[in-house]
């Protein structure tokens, strides 16, 4: 098993910034891919950023060019680096990691961008 928590949520002005961190703990090994999900109310969860084992990137077009996600693998951890924040952020943001065909998701952390 995998166990994932997620931190650094909270509430932030429109343009702020935000970094989220992801700590792994368990049986991490051959993760094949790491990312970060968000679900706002009433909609369905969507990807947000990824990143595969072999250090390639994949972002939602929505978050290009403002999001960056990053590992600290000494330290197990996962992190998102949001700027340039916006209302339409708001979500509960949630960590992901993949092994295989099997997916382990954290608890989700609330983001919540004020206009």
């Amino acid at each position: 098993q995998v166990q994932l928590v997620e931190s650094g949520g909270g509430l932030v002005q429109a343009g702020g910034s935000l970094r989220l961190s992801c700590a792994a703990s368990g049986r991490i090994f051959s993760i094949n891919a790491m990312g970060w999900y968000r679900q706002a109310p009433g909609k369905q969860r969507e990807l947000v950023a990824v990143l595969t084992s072999g250090d390639s990137t994949n972002y939602a077009d929505s978050v290009k060019g403002r999001f960056t996600i990053s590992r600290d693998n000494a330290k197990n951890t996962v992190y998102l680096q949001m700027n340039s924040l916006k209302p339409e952020d708001t979500a509960v943001y949630y960590c992901n990691f993949v092994r295989g065909n099997v997916g382990y998701w954290g608890q989700g952390t609330q983001v919540t961008v004020s206009s």
